[in-house]
């Protein structure tokens, strides 16, 4: 099986867009060429601390960067010339059921930017509805068998979102819920999306607390002789306590070759910029710090 991806992988995800338009802007509804370009111009600020933490010292053939098309085709242009590992998103923003953003015309956006990963975001919980579940893994194949026949990677980031049942049976106790019963159903939906033939190069997951958690998901991901598949951690938007703690946990583990934390480490630095209470440079430099952090707590956790 040619499937996997095993090298260190470091990635400032930023191709939120519906948390751009609707959480940072606060604009509902079809933006205008003006508006696009607003967030066009705060992910520039973005990229720039990326190509600074480059420049001060993270290994460019581990760092990598995630934009949409939407608000950053003129950042993944220039991040291919620079030779950096790009990836693109393929899914509607914000939806819960995953379905491609440009429908049958997938593969003409993704052969345009020839991204080193093509990445979904999908929530999937194996207990949740049947019928959803099925719904995603035949248009997730669709995309899975047009990666690997093309010889292109395939970057799959599983959410698993409790149901109504499993959280009332904690208390409705959210972090009960991502100790106890996250770490099995995380197995349990990759498994199913493998049977499914969704076949990822890189699974991109939710941390967890525990270390033998962390062995279950790279065991779940290498199954069957898919001895190359890479995990990455997400950092969900936590707190920084919380992404540390994540990193540090799955480094250790063979298999989670990297992280691709987004908002934890732009957030904040760019409301402040927005809010004239942040020169750009400062925010760039802010941004580019954290970066930092992430890839030498994790390099150091090994």
């Amino acid at each position: 099986m040619g499937t996997g991806y095993d090298r260190p992988l470091y990635v400032l995800p930023f191709d939120h867009r519906a948390t751009f338009s609707k959480t940072m802007f606060g604009w509902e509804g079809p933006l205008s060429t003006e508006q696009t370009a607003q967030i066009t111009s705060v992910k520039e600020v973005i990229y720039d601390a990326f190509k600074a933490a480059v420049a001060g010292g993270v290994p460019k053939e581990r760092a990598g960067i995630l934009v949409d098309e939407t608000f950053g085709a003129s950042i993944l242009r220039d991040a291919a010339k620079q030779g950096f590992i790009t990836a693109c998103p393929a899914e509607k923003s914000g939806r819960e059921e995953f379905d491609f953003e440009y429908g049958p015309e997938f593969a003409r956006h993704i052969e345009e930017f020839n991204p080193t990963f093509c990445k979904v975001l999908v929530r999937y919980n194996p207990d949740g509805d049947d019928g959803l579940n099925r719904r995603q893994a035949d248009r997730l194949k669709q995309l899975s068998d047009y990666l690997h026949a093309c010889g292109r990677l395939y970057m799959f980031e599983l959410l698993v979102p409790p149901v109504p049942d499993q959280l009332l049976s904690l208390g409705n106790d959210k972090k009960a819920y991502d100790l106890q019963l996250r770490p099995s159903l995380m197995v349990r939906a990759i498994h199913e999306l493998q049977d499914a033939g969704v076949e990822a190069d890189v699974w991109k997951i939710e941390g967890t607390d525990r270390r033998e958690d962390c062995q279950r998901v790279v065991d779940a991901a290498r199954r069957g002789g898919r001895d190359r598949v890479g995990c990455i951690i997400l950092g969900r938007g936590e707190d920084e306590e919380k992404v540390r703690q994540w990193l540090s946990t799955a480094a250790g583990v063979p298999g989670f070759i990297g992280f691709a934390v987004g908002r934890t480490t732009f957030w904040n630095p760019l409301m402040e910029y927005r809010a004239g209470r942040l020169a750009r440079d400062g925010a760039v430099a802010q941004i580019s710090a954290s970066y930092r952090e992430w890839v030498d707590l994790f390099e150091k956790a090994k």
